[in-house]
Protein backbone atom coordinates (compact mmCIF):
# COMPACT_ATOMS: atom_id res chain seq x y z
CA UNK A 1 0.00 0.00 0.00
CA UNK A 2 1.24 3.49 -0.89
CA UNK A 3 0.59 5.42 2.31
CA UNK A 4 1.05 8.76 0.56
CA UNK A 5 -2.07 8.07 -1.52
CA UNK A 6 -4.24 7.62 1.57
CA UNK A 7 -6.48 10.27 3.03
CA UNK A 8 -5.67 11.58 6.49
CA UNK A 9 -8.88 10.00 7.80
CA UNK A 10 -7.88 6.59 6.46
CA UNK A 11 -4.41 6.96 7.95
CA UNK A 12 -5.97 7.93 11.28
CA UNK A 13 -8.19 4.86 11.28
CA UNK A 14 -5.26 2.60 10.39
CA UNK A 15 -3.18 4.08 13.22
CA UNK A 16 -6.05 3.53 15.67
CA UNK A 17 -6.41 -0.08 14.53
CA UNK A 18 -2.62 -0.53 14.75
CA UNK A 19 -2.49 -1.53 11.10
CA UNK A 20 0.20 1.06 10.47
CA UNK A 21 2.47 3.09 12.74
CA UNK A 22 3.02 6.86 12.66
CA UNK A 23 6.72 6.20 12.02
CA UNK A 24 5.83 4.28 8.83
CA UNK A 25 3.62 7.15 7.66
CA UNK A 26 6.34 9.67 8.44
CA UNK A 27 8.97 7.69 6.57
CA UNK A 28 6.70 7.44 3.52
CA UNK A 29 5.92 11.16 3.60
CA UNK A 30 9.58 12.16 3.92
CA UNK A 31 10.56 9.80 1.09
CA UNK A 32 7.90 11.37 -1.09
CA UNK A 33 9.04 14.90 -0.23
CA UNK A 34 12.63 13.95 -1.05
CA UNK A 35 11.50 12.56 -4.39
CA UNK A 36 9.25 15.35 -5.67
CA UNK A 37 9.52 18.53 -3.60
CA UNK A 38 12.68 19.77 -5.33
CA UNK A 39 11.05 20.92 -8.56
CA UNK A 40 7.66 21.74 -6.97
CA UNK A 41 8.98 23.65 -3.93
CA UNK A 42 5.77 23.38 -1.93
CA UNK A 43 7.19 22.38 1.47
CA UNK A 44 9.71 24.81 2.95
CA UNK A 45 11.62 25.02 6.25
CA UNK A 46 11.54 21.22 6.36
CA UNK A 47 12.75 19.76 9.67
CA UNK A 48 15.49 17.12 9.73
CA UNK A 49 14.56 13.52 8.99
CA UNK A 50 16.18 12.09 12.09
CA UNK A 51 14.41 14.58 14.37
CA UNK A 52 11.04 13.89 12.73
CA UNK A 53 11.48 10.12 12.90
CA UNK A 54 12.23 10.35 16.62
CA UNK A 55 8.98 12.27 17.12
CA UNK A 56 7.04 9.82 14.95
CA UNK A 57 8.41 6.78 16.78
CA UNK A 58 7.36 8.38 20.06
CA UNK A 59 3.85 8.64 18.61
CA UNK A 60 3.86 4.93 17.75
CA UNK A 61 3.16 3.97 21.37
CA UNK A 62 1.68 7.20 22.76
CA UNK A 63 -2.01 7.57 23.53
CA UNK A 64 -3.77 9.59 20.79
CA UNK A 65 -4.70 13.15 21.68
CA UNK A 66 -6.95 13.57 18.64
CA UNK A 67 -7.74 12.23 15.18
CA UNK A 68 -4.56 13.80 13.71
CA UNK A 69 -2.37 11.68 16.01
CA UNK A 70 0.85 10.86 14.18
CA UNK A 71 -0.21 12.53 10.91
CA UNK A 72 2.55 14.61 9.25
CA UNK A 73 1.44 18.17 8.44
CA UNK A 74 3.18 21.16 6.89
CA UNK A 75 1.67 24.43 8.13
CA UNK A 76 1.13 27.45 5.92
CA UNK A 77 3.95 29.96 6.32
CA UNK A 78 1.53 32.69 7.36
CA UNK A 79 0.76 30.79 10.59
CA UNK A 80 3.26 31.08 13.44
CA UNK A 81 4.62 27.75 14.70
CA UNK A 82 6.58 27.37 17.92
CA UNK A 83 10.21 26.45 17.26
CA UNK A 84 9.64 26.23 13.50
CA UNK A 85 10.74 29.01 11.17
CA UNK A 86 7.87 31.25 10.09
CA UNK A 87 8.71 33.91 7.49
CA UNK A 88 5.44 35.15 5.93
CA UNK A 89 7.53 34.98 2.75
CA UNK A 90 9.22 38.23 3.78
CA UNK A 91 12.96 38.92 3.90
CA UNK A 92 12.22 40.93 7.05
CA UNK A 93 11.45 37.63 8.81
CA UNK A 94 13.67 35.24 6.89
CA UNK A 95 15.18 33.81 10.10
CA UNK A 96 12.22 34.27 12.42
CA UNK A 97 11.47 31.37 14.79
CA UNK A 98 8.33 31.99 16.90
CA UNK A 99 8.26 31.26 20.60
CA UNK A 100 4.62 30.14 20.53
CA UNK A 101 2.05 28.71 18.17
CA UNK A 102 -0.75 30.75 16.69
CA UNK A 103 -4.13 29.45 17.87
CA UNK A 104 -4.72 27.53 14.63
CA UNK A 105 -1.39 25.73 14.89
CA UNK A 106 -1.94 25.01 18.56
CA UNK A 107 -5.30 23.39 17.82
CA UNK A 108 -3.87 21.15 15.09
CA UNK A 109 -0.82 20.25 17.18
CA UNK A 110 -3.15 19.53 20.09
CA UNK A 111 -5.11 17.11 17.88
CA UNK A 112 -1.92 15.09 17.41
CA UNK A 113 -0.42 16.40 14.16
CA UNK A 114 3.35 16.27 13.72
CA UNK A 115 4.59 19.47 12.10
CA UNK A 116 7.23 18.60 9.52
CA UNK A 117 7.75 22.08 8.02
CA UNK A 118 5.81 24.88 6.37
CA UNK A 119 4.00 25.31 3.06
CA UNK A 120 5.08 28.13 0.80
CA UNK A 121 3.06 31.32 0.31
CA UNK A 122 3.34 34.64 -1.52
CA UNK A 123 5.00 37.37 0.53
CA UNK A 124 2.44 38.36 3.19
CA UNK A 125 -0.11 36.26 1.31
CA UNK A 126 -0.61 39.07 -1.22
CA UNK A 127 -1.51 37.74 -4.64
CA UNK A 128 -2.62 34.36 -5.90
CA UNK A 129 0.78 33.27 -7.21
CA UNK A 130 3.11 31.65 -4.67
CA UNK A 131 6.56 33.19 -4.91
CA UNK A 132 8.68 35.18 -2.47
CA UNK A 133 12.32 36.24 -1.99
CA UNK A 134 12.85 33.84 0.93
CA UNK A 135 11.77 30.49 -0.49
CA UNK A 136 11.29 31.10 -4.20
CA UNK A 137 8.40 29.98 -6.39
CA UNK A 138 6.03 27.04 -5.94
CA UNK A 139 5.22 25.22 -9.16
CA UNK A 140 2.09 23.38 -10.18
CA UNK A 141 2.48 19.57 -9.97
CA UNK A 142 0.40 19.25 -13.16
CA UNK A 143 2.76 21.51 -15.13
CA UNK A 144 5.97 22.71 -13.52
CA UNK A 145 6.03 25.76 -15.79
CA UNK A 146 2.74 26.95 -14.25
CA UNK A 147 1.69 28.51 -10.96
CA UNK A 148 0.04 26.58 -8.16
CA UNK A 149 -1.99 29.68 -7.28
CA UNK A 150 -2.01 31.20 -3.84
CA UNK A 151 -1.79 32.28 -1.25
CA UNK A 152 -2.21 28.66 -0.10
CA UNK A 153 -0.32 27.51 -3.19
CA UNK A 154 2.24 25.53 -1.25
CA UNK A 155 -0.50 23.66 0.60
CA UNK A 156 -2.44 22.86 -2.58
CA UNK A 157 0.66 21.71 -4.44
CA UNK A 158 1.83 19.58 -1.50
CA UNK A 159 -1.58 17.89 -1.37
CA UNK A 160 -1.71 17.27 -5.11
CA UNK A 161 1.84 15.89 -5.14
CA UNK A 162 1.05 13.53 -2.22
CA UNK A 163 3.60 15.13 0.11
CA UNK A 164 0.90 15.64 2.76
CA UNK A 165 -2.54 14.10 3.22
CA UNK A 166 -4.31 17.16 4.67
CA UNK A 167 -3.39 20.84 5.00
CA UNK A 168 -4.36 24.17 6.46
CA UNK A 169 -4.72 27.34 4.45
CA UNK A 170 -6.14 30.83 4.70
CA UNK A 171 -8.38 32.90 2.49
CA UNK A 172 -8.89 36.66 2.39
CA UNK A 173 -9.60 36.96 -1.30
CA UNK A 174 -9.60 33.42 -2.71
CA UNK A 175 -6.54 31.81 -1.19
CA UNK A 176 -8.17 28.51 -0.23
CA UNK A 177 -10.21 28.22 -3.41
CA UNK A 178 -8.00 29.44 -6.26
CA UNK A 179 -5.01 27.15 -5.53
CA UNK A 180 -7.34 24.22 -4.88
CA UNK A 181 -8.77 24.73 -8.36
CA UNK A 182 -5.33 25.03 -9.92
CA UNK A 183 -4.11 21.81 -8.24
CA UNK A 184 -7.17 19.50 -8.45
CA UNK A 185 -7.87 19.36 -4.71
CA UNK A 186 -10.55 20.70 -2.34
CA UNK A 187 -10.30 24.02 -0.52
CA UNK A 188 -12.94 25.22 1.95
CA UNK A 189 -13.48 28.80 3.06
CA UNK A 190 -15.60 28.53 6.24
CA UNK A 191 -18.30 30.95 7.32
CA UNK A 192 -16.43 33.97 8.60
CA UNK A 193 -15.85 33.70 12.37
CA UNK A 194 -16.13 29.91 12.54
CA UNK A 195 -12.33 29.58 12.65
CA UNK A 196 -11.22 32.31 15.04
CA UNK A 197 -8.13 34.49 14.88
CA UNK A 198 -5.63 35.19 17.63
CA UNK A 199 -6.30 38.21 19.83
CA UNK A 200 -3.69 40.35 18.07
CA UNK A 201 -4.29 43.76 16.50
CA UNK A 202 -7.79 44.65 15.35
CA UNK A 203 -10.35 41.87 15.78
CA UNK A 204 -13.54 43.89 15.27
CA UNK A 205 -13.08 45.45 11.82
CA UNK A 206 -10.87 42.72 10.32
CA UNK A 207 -13.68 40.47 9.10
CA UNK A 208 -12.49 39.57 5.59
CA UNK A 209 -9.87 36.85 6.08
CA UNK A 210 -10.30 33.37 7.52
CA UNK A 211 -8.29 30.20 7.92
CA UNK A 212 -9.62 26.84 6.82
CA UNK A 213 -8.87 23.31 5.58
CA UNK A 214 -7.64 21.80 2.31
CA UNK A 215 -7.57 18.13 1.36
CA UNK A 216 -8.09 15.51 -1.31
CA UNK A 217 -11.34 14.33 0.31
CA UNK A 218 -14.36 16.04 1.86
CA UNK A 219 -14.14 13.85 4.96
CA UNK A 220 -10.67 15.22 5.67
CA UNK A 221 -11.95 18.78 5.09
CA UNK A 222 -14.80 18.22 7.55
CA UNK A 223 -12.66 16.60 10.24
CA UNK A 224 -9.90 19.20 10.07
CA UNK A 225 -12.49 21.97 10.17
CA UNK A 226 -13.83 20.60 13.44
CA UNK A 227 -10.33 20.89 14.91
CA UNK A 228 -9.78 24.42 13.59
CA UNK A 229 -13.22 25.78 14.46
CA UNK A 230 -14.68 26.89 17.76
CA UNK A 231 -14.91 30.01 19.86
CA UNK A 232 -11.85 31.91 21.01
CA UNK A 233 -13.20 33.91 23.99
CA UNK A 234 -10.56 36.59 23.44
CA UNK A 235 -12.02 37.68 20.09
CA UNK A 236 -15.56 38.70 19.06
CA UNK A 237 -18.07 37.12 16.67
CA UNK A 238 -17.22 33.52 17.56
CA UNK A 239 -19.12 30.47 16.31
CA UNK A 240 -19.19 27.06 17.91
CA UNK A 241 -17.66 24.03 16.25
CA UNK A 242 -19.64 20.90 15.40
CA UNK A 243 -19.18 17.47 13.87
CA UNK A 244 -19.07 18.58 10.25
CA UNK A 245 -18.46 15.01 9.07
CA UNK A 246 -21.72 13.73 10.58
CA UNK A 247 -23.84 14.75 7.60
CA UNK A 248 -21.58 13.32 4.92
CA UNK A 249 -22.89 9.76 5.05
CA UNK A 250 -25.47 9.34 2.31
CA UNK A 251 -25.08 12.92 1.11
CA UNK A 252 -27.01 13.63 -2.08
CA UNK A 253 -27.64 16.35 -4.61
CA UNK A 254 -31.16 15.12 -5.26
CA UNK A 255 -33.66 17.94 -4.93
CA UNK A 256 -31.02 20.54 -4.08
CA UNK A 257 -31.58 23.90 -5.74
CA UNK A 258 -28.36 25.39 -7.12
CA UNK A 259 -28.11 28.82 -8.72
CA UNK A 260 -25.55 29.29 -11.53
CA UNK A 261 -24.22 32.86 -11.55
CA UNK A 262 -22.25 32.41 -14.76
CA UNK A 263 -20.09 35.44 -15.51
CA UNK A 264 -22.16 37.77 -13.32
CA UNK A 265 -23.97 39.27 -16.27
CA UNK A 266 -20.78 39.80 -18.25
CA UNK A 267 -18.88 41.49 -15.40
CA UNK A 268 -16.26 38.73 -15.16
CA UNK A 269 -14.03 37.69 -18.04
CA UNK A 270 -13.09 34.01 -18.18
CA UNK A 271 -10.43 32.37 -20.30
CA UNK A 272 -11.87 29.99 -22.91
CA UNK A 273 -13.03 26.65 -21.58
CA UNK A 274 -13.59 27.61 -17.93
CA UNK A 275 -17.31 28.39 -18.15
CA UNK A 276 -17.79 25.37 -20.41
CA UNK A 277 -16.20 23.07 -17.82
CA UNK A 278 -18.42 24.54 -15.08
CA UNK A 279 -21.53 24.06 -17.19
CA UNK A 280 -20.54 20.45 -17.91
CA UNK A 281 -20.20 19.87 -14.16
CA UNK A 282 -23.60 21.45 -13.58
CA UNK A 283 -25.15 19.13 -16.17
CA UNK A 284 -23.67 16.19 -14.28
CA UNK A 285 -25.08 17.57 -11.03
CA UNK A 286 -28.46 17.85 -12.73
CA UNK A 287 -28.21 14.19 -13.75
CA UNK A 288 -27.56 13.45 -10.08
CA UNK A 289 -30.87 15.07 -9.16
CA UNK A 290 -29.94 18.69 -8.50
CA UNK A 291 -32.16 21.49 -9.78
CA UNK A 292 -29.89 23.90 -11.64
CA UNK A 293 -31.12 27.38 -12.47
CA UNK A 294 -29.14 30.22 -14.08
CA UNK A 295 -29.72 33.40 -12.07
CA UNK A 296 -29.16 37.06 -12.79
CA UNK A 297 -26.51 38.97 -10.83
CA UNK A 298 -28.02 39.83 -7.45
CA UNK A 299 -25.92 42.99 -7.07
CA UNK A 300 -23.69 45.23 -9.24
CA UNK A 301 -20.22 43.69 -9.55
CA UNK A 302 -18.44 47.05 -9.55
CA UNK A 303 -20.03 48.05 -6.24
CA UNK A 304 -18.93 44.75 -4.70
CA UNK A 305 -15.39 45.30 -6.00
CA UNK A 306 -15.14 48.87 -4.76
CA UNK A 307 -16.38 47.88 -1.32
CA UNK A 308 -13.86 45.05 -1.25
CA UNK A 309 -10.76 46.97 -2.28
CA UNK A 310 -11.62 49.83 0.08
CA UNK A 311 -11.99 47.61 3.14
CA UNK A 312 -8.96 45.50 2.18
CA UNK A 313 -6.79 48.59 1.71
CA UNK A 314 -7.93 50.00 5.05
CA UNK A 315 -6.91 46.82 6.85
CA UNK A 316 -3.56 46.58 5.07
CA UNK A 317 -2.73 50.21 5.78
CA UNK A 318 -3.37 49.69 9.46
CA UNK A 319 -1.80 46.28 9.77
CA UNK A 320 1.44 47.19 7.99
CA UNK A 321 1.84 50.72 9.35
CA UNK A 322 4.76 49.86 11.63
CA UNK A 323 6.75 48.37 8.73
CA UNK A 324 5.79 51.01 6.18
CA UNK A 325 6.73 53.89 8.49
CA UNK A 326 10.35 52.71 8.64
CA UNK A 327 12.01 53.39 5.25
CA UNK A 328 14.58 50.61 5.63
CA UNK A 329 11.77 48.08 6.21
CA UNK A 330 9.44 49.58 3.62
CA UNK A 331 12.18 49.02 1.02
CA UNK A 332 11.92 45.27 1.65
CA UNK A 333 8.16 45.05 1.09
CA UNK A 334 6.86 43.74 -2.26
CA UNK A 335 5.40 46.40 -4.59
CA UNK A 336 1.89 44.97 -4.34
CA UNK A 337 1.97 45.26 -0.54
CA UNK A 338 3.15 48.86 -0.74
CA UNK A 339 0.35 49.59 -3.22
CA UNK A 340 -2.22 48.13 -0.81
CA UNK A 341 -0.88 50.23 2.07
CA UNK A 342 -0.76 53.45 0.08
CA UNK A 343 -4.29 52.92 -1.19
CA UNK A 344 -5.44 52.57 2.40
CA UNK A 345 -3.58 55.62 3.64
CA UNK A 346 -5.60 57.88 1.32
CA UNK A 347 -9.01 56.68 2.50
CA UNK A 348 -11.43 58.94 4.31
CA UNK A 349 -13.83 57.83 7.03
CA UNK A 350 -16.64 58.59 4.59
CA UNK A 351 -15.19 56.19 1.99
CA UNK A 352 -14.82 53.40 4.54
CA UNK A 353 -18.37 53.92 5.80
CA UNK A 354 -19.71 53.84 2.24
CA UNK A 355 -17.84 50.60 1.53
CA UNK A 356 -19.30 49.04 4.67
CA UNK A 357 -22.86 50.07 3.80
CA UNK A 358 -22.48 48.56 0.32
CA UNK A 359 -21.28 45.37 1.94
CA UNK A 360 -24.28 45.36 4.28
CA UNK A 361 -26.74 45.98 1.46
CA UNK A 362 -25.21 43.23 -0.65
CA UNK A 363 -25.41 40.80 2.30
CA UNK A 364 -29.17 41.47 2.54
CA UNK A 365 -29.60 40.84 -1.19
CA UNK A 366 -27.78 37.51 -0.97
CA UNK A 367 -29.83 36.44 2.05
CA UNK A 368 -32.89 36.67 -0.16
CA UNK A 369 -31.16 34.57 -2.83
CA UNK A 370 -30.68 31.81 -0.26
CA UNK A 371 -34.39 31.84 0.47
CA UNK A 372 -34.68 30.19 -2.98
CA UNK A 373 -31.45 28.24 -3.33
CA UNK A 374 -29.44 25.77 -1.28
CA UNK A 375 -26.25 27.01 -2.94
CA UNK A 376 -24.90 29.24 -5.67
CA UNK A 377 -21.94 28.42 -7.89
CA UNK A 378 -19.21 30.30 -9.73
CA UNK A 379 -15.87 29.26 -11.22
CA UNK A 380 -13.04 29.21 -8.67
CA UNK A 381 -10.77 31.15 -11.04
CA UNK A 382 -11.06 33.27 -14.15
CA UNK A 383 -7.86 31.99 -15.74
CA UNK A 384 -6.08 28.66 -16.12
CA UNK A 385 -2.84 28.18 -14.15
CA UNK A 386 -0.47 30.70 -15.74
CA UNK A 387 3.29 30.92 -16.23
CA UNK A 388 5.43 30.99 -13.10
CA UNK A 389 7.41 33.75 -14.81
CA UNK A 390 4.49 36.19 -14.47
CA UNK A 391 3.76 38.22 -11.35
CA UNK A 392 0.06 38.16 -12.24
CA UNK A 393 -2.17 38.05 -15.36
CA UNK A 394 -2.36 41.50 -16.95
CA UNK A 395 -5.37 40.74 -19.18
CA UNK A 396 -8.11 38.20 -19.76
CA UNK A 397 -9.41 37.81 -23.32
CA UNK A 398 -8.12 41.28 -24.13
CA UNK A 399 -9.72 42.87 -21.08
CA UNK A 400 -7.02 44.69 -19.10
CA UNK A 401 -6.71 44.00 -15.37
CA UNK A 402 -6.30 47.28 -13.46
CA UNK A 403 -4.85 45.81 -10.24
CA UNK A 404 -2.60 42.90 -9.32
CA UNK A 405 -5.62 40.92 -8.11
CA UNK A 406 -8.46 41.97 -10.42
CA UNK A 407 -7.98 38.77 -12.41
CA UNK A 408 -9.48 36.80 -9.50
CA UNK A 409 -12.47 39.08 -8.90
CA UNK A 410 -14.85 36.10 -9.19
CA UNK A 411 -14.11 35.09 -5.59
CA UNK A 412 -15.10 38.47 -4.12
CA UNK A 413 -18.90 38.00 -4.02
CA UNK A 414 -18.27 35.21 -1.50
CA UNK A 415 -15.35 36.68 0.44
CA UNK A 416 -16.88 40.10 1.02
CA UNK A 417 -19.80 38.79 3.06
CA UNK A 418 -18.18 35.75 4.67
CA UNK A 419 -20.13 32.96 2.95
CA UNK A 420 -18.98 29.34 3.36
CA UNK A 421 -17.62 28.14 0.03
CA UNK A 422 -16.04 24.93 -1.19
CA UNK A 423 -13.88 24.76 -4.31
CA UNK A 424 -14.48 21.36 -5.91
CA UNK A 425 -12.42 19.92 -8.78
CA UNK A 426 -14.43 19.74 -12.01
CA UNK A 427 -11.94 18.30 -14.46
CA UNK A 428 -9.30 19.46 -16.91
CA UNK A 429 -9.12 21.81 -19.87
CA UNK A 430 -7.80 21.17 -23.35
CA UNK A 431 -4.24 21.91 -22.18
CA UNK A 432 -4.45 19.30 -19.42
CA UNK A 433 -4.68 21.84 -16.59
CA UNK A 434 -7.19 21.47 -13.74
CA UNK A 435 -10.02 23.81 -12.76
CA UNK A 436 -12.49 24.07 -9.91
CA UNK A 437 -15.90 25.51 -9.11
CA UNK A 438 -17.05 27.32 -5.97
CA UNK A 439 -20.13 25.98 -4.18
CA UNK A 440 -21.30 28.66 -1.73
CA UNK A 441 -24.08 28.51 0.84
CA UNK A 442 -25.78 30.79 3.32
CA UNK A 443 -23.82 32.01 6.32
CA UNK A 444 -23.63 29.24 8.91
CA UNK A 445 -24.49 26.41 6.53
CA UNK A 446 -20.96 25.00 6.40
CA UNK A 447 -22.20 21.45 6.99
CA UNK A 448 -24.71 21.80 4.15
CA UNK A 449 -22.07 23.00 1.69
CA UNK A 450 -19.75 20.16 2.66
CA UNK A 451 -22.57 17.65 2.16
CA UNK A 452 -23.06 18.93 -1.39
CA UNK A 453 -19.32 18.60 -1.92
CA UNK A 454 -19.37 15.04 -0.58
CA UNK A 455 -22.07 14.01 -3.04
CA UNK A 456 -19.96 15.45 -5.87
CA UNK A 457 -16.79 13.81 -4.54
CA UNK A 458 -18.49 10.40 -4.32
CA UNK A 459 -19.52 10.70 -7.98
CA UNK A 460 -16.26 12.08 -9.39
CA UNK A 461 -13.24 11.92 -7.01
CA UNK A 462 -11.09 13.92 -9.41
CA UNK A 463 -8.04 14.03 -7.07
CA UNK A 464 -7.80 10.22 -7.15
CA UNK A 465 -8.91 9.79 -10.76
CA UNK A 466 -6.24 12.09 -12.18
CA UNK A 467 -3.20 12.64 -9.95
CA UNK A 468 -0.18 14.55 -11.28
CA UNK A 469 2.60 12.59 -12.95
CA UNK A 470 5.80 13.62 -11.19
CA UNK A 471 7.69 10.34 -10.98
Amino acid sequence: MDLTECSASDLSRMIAARQVAPSEIMAAALDRIAAVNGPVNAVVSLRGREELMVEARAADDAAPSGWLHGIPMAIKDLCATKGLRTTWGSPLFADHVPEKDDLLAARMRGAGAIFIGKTNTPEWGHGSHTFNPVHGVTRNPYDLARTAGGSSGGAAAALAARMVSVADGSDMMGSLRNPAAFCNVYGFRPTWGLVPTDAVGDTHLATLSTEGPMARSIEDIARLLRVQAGVNPEVPFGRSSQDFAAGLQGATLKGKRIGWLGNWGGAYAYEPGIADLCEAALRQMQEMGAIIEPIAPPYPAEKIWQSWITLRAMLNAGGFKALYDKPEKRAQLKPETIWEIEQGRTLSAEAIYKASTIRSDYYAHMARIFDRFDAVVLPSAQVWPFSVEWRWPKQINGRQMDTYHRWMEVVIPISLIGLPALSVPIGFGASGLPMGMQIAGRVGDDAGVLALGQAWHAATDWPTQRPPQLD
